[in-house]
């Protein structure tokens, strides 16, 4: 027995391990269903209290409480992070095809761009769709049949088109490339379990995200500029009153008269009620600019407006109107709320506001941010911290704004719009507005990755839902198990008692498979699954070997022990022959496969090693500990 002991200790340690390793994806499935009984409780009681509202407003509601569960409970982050990952067949998840827009670059690189400048870069980038070949290959050919040097926009006088053009290209590559890493970063990041990125073409990106089921949120991981602005809110006089001339030049193209249109500020403001002397229509004609835009202050102590969503795109209209730029100054845009508000009438309403078009501060400075729940409110908010010249001058730009207001600005929406109640030294600030947890989270990941050099559009999308997800993992399971049982059940038959020791390796070969995958963080997909079943399949080969070579020992007369040993070290050789043959060949299929093809040949690849360790070591221990206690061994 004392020969036996080290290796008894190596199979209990192995198996401890692997059930310690799997341990986190029992835990995290408790959790889940800990957390969904909770969130039923949470639901009843949100209806309880407030009966009217919305499926949108109750989804939210319930999205923000699990996130803050989740991500204020230890226990359940740790066990979700150790658990094994599934792929993008298992637990659905995303399909992005991806394209980054290196026409835009080129039109941020040029110099004095004009019109003849953007009609050739707009022919390349509609013949770059029809081809291989990239934008500014493309441009360079165009440019020339049009005898215009590069030089008229890039570059120096002293360069050649030739010379401009490769430079171009390898600006043109590097933004790719540099693309891919930062929707790398912001994805791993994110925590998205083995995501797969990998680049198409010239400026092609394909992005598997298993797990992700937010499409939105999803396309604002990956398509955020991240271009992060300080702008101040202009201030309320002076924006209604550009407003009342935006108001009175629409209304003039509508062929009404002006003169009626003249009154105080703060009537002609009062649109949050209907004016008792004029109908719907009449108002709308009179005010056509209020009647999307309705101010939320009647006494103008601020000029901020609410504008339905659907309403959007027609206040975009009116402000593109060359008569309504006319009366707008240069140095004043138009933004909305990052988030709608929905409105006791189930609509949404975006918050808009007038700033001004030039950034005070812009998030080049900022060096590190965190999201986080405020104490004060429970409500989710990011922390920012800025390097030292951006301190410098966020201290400078509050100390001289007091009282007033600054938009934080993220691609073009406003995350949020405080009153700046004095300096604020040390570069720290805070953007409130997230809508739950995630949404900090994600603009937190966005921050800190950095900028897209370039713009990037969605060419393709899929998602697979998690209802698919759950059936192919049911499908794969019942596969596993009827394949487990028909082999266990043969082998018992056959083989008698030595069967049974071989359906008992069979099941250590399935948790030590299991082990190694959550062990090693490596994701199992549905072709992985695959490989399990196949090495269920095969696993038991070598014992069939083992025990046929222990019959003929037998019959010659030997005995049971000397049988034992010679089945053994006789069908050692062709076992792992076949076995790393095998293995290689996995290996081959893993490193120049990818995707489903990687999953299934990494899954045999184990299989095959825990497959040996299974049938050469716990098989011939328990051989030698029955052979040891004197007890009969039956090999059919």
């Amino acid at each position: 027995m004392k020969e036996l002991r080290f290796r008894i200790i190596l199979i209990i340690g192995a198996i401890a391990l692997c059930l310690y390793l799997l341990y986190p994806t029992y835990e995290d499935a408790q959790n889940s269903k800990e957390v969904s009984a909770k969130m039923e409780s949470y639901k009843a009681d949100i209806l309880k209290s407030n009966p009217a509202i919305t499926e949108q407003q109750l989804d939210e509601k319930l999205s923000s409480i699990k996130d803050s569960i989740l991500v204020n409970t230890p226990e359940y982050k740790s066990a979700r992070e150790k658990r094994m990952k599934l792929g993008l067949d298992l637990q659905g998840g995303m399909y992005l095809v991806m394209e980054v827009n290196t026409a835009k670059l080129l039109e941020k690189l040029a110099k004095d761009p004009d019109e003849q400048f953007r009609q050739i870069l707009k022919e390349a980038e509609e013949d770059s769709k029809n081809t291989d070949d990239n934008v500014v290959s493309i441009f360079s050919r165009k440019m020339k049949a049009k005898n215009v040097r590069m030089s008229r926009y890039f570059g120096s006088i002293r360069e050649d088109d030739d010379q401009i053009a490769n430079k171009l290209e390898q600006q043109e590559t590097d933004a790719v490339t540099r693309a891919i890493e930062i929707i790398s970063n912001r994805v791993n990041q994110y925590g998205v379990s083995e995501p797969n990125i990998q680049k198409q073409g010239s400026r092609r990106i394909i992005i598997e995200l298993p797990g992700v089921a937010r499409e939105e949120e999803a396309k604002r991981l990956l398509q955020g500029q991240a271009l992060l602005e300080f702008k101040m809110v202009k201030d309320p006089a002076f924006a209604i009153g550009v407003m009342n001339k935006i108001d009175e030049t629409l209304a003039g193209l509508n062929k009404i008269d002006s003169a009626k249109n003249k009154s105080a500020v703060t009537a002609k403001t009062d649109t949050t009620q209907k004016d008792q002397k004029l109908s719907e229509e009449e108002f709308a004609k009179e005010h056509p600019f209020f009647t999307l835009a309705r101010l939320i202050d009647p006494q103008g102590r601020v000029a901020d407006a609410y504008v339905k969503e659907n309403d959007r795109s027609k206040i975009d209209a009116l402000l593109n109107n060359p008569e309504v730029k006319k009366v707008m100054p240069d140095n004043v845009q138009f933004l909305y709320d990052n988030k709608p508000e929905i409105g006791s009438d189930g609509v949404a309403y975006y918050r808009m506001y007038m700033v001004n078009k030039t950034a005070e501060l812009t998030g080049g400075v900022v060096v590190n941010a965190q999201a986080n729940i405020d104490p004060t409110n429970a409500e989710p908010e990011v922390t920012m911290e800025m390097n030292n010249e951006g301190a410098r001058e966020w201290a400078r730009i509050t100390g001289a704004n007091v009282n007033k207001r600054c938009a934080v600005v993220l691609d073009g929406r406003v995350y949020t719009a405080p009153t700046i109640q004095g300096k604020i030294p040390g570069g720290r600030s805070r953007i409130s507005g997230s809508a739950n947890m995630e949404e900090a989270k994600l603009l937190e990941i966005v921050l800190k990755a950095g900028a897209l050099p370039a713009p990037i559009e969605t060419l393709e999308q899929r998602t697979i839902g998690p209802s698919l997800g759950q059936d192919s993992i049911s499908k794969g399971l019942n596969s596993s198990w009827i394949g487990f049982l028909m082999v266990a059940l043969f082998m018992a038959f056959y083989y008698k008692k030595a069967g049974t020791f071989a359906d008992f390796a069979l099941i250590i070969t399935v948790l030590l498979l299991l082990g190694i995958l959550a062990g090693f963080g490596a994701t199992l997909t549905l072709p992985g699954i695959a490989g399990i079943v196949l090495t269920i399949g095969v696993a038991v080969d070598a014992n069939v070997i083992i025990f046929e070579r222990i019959r003929e020992e037998l019959s010659t007369g030997k005995t049971v022990k000397a049988a034992v040993d010679s089945g053994f070290r006789l069908s050692f050789a062709p076992i792992f022959d076949s076995n790393i043959t095998s293995f290689f060949t996995g290996l081959i299929l893993y490193q120049f496969g990818s995707g489903p093809i990687q999953g299934f040949a990494l899954t045999l690849m184990i299989g095959l090693a825990t497959s040996l360790f299974s049938q050469l070591v716990v098989v011939r221990v328990i051989f030698d500990f029955m052979l040891a206690k004197g007890y009969k061994i039956n090999v059919g």
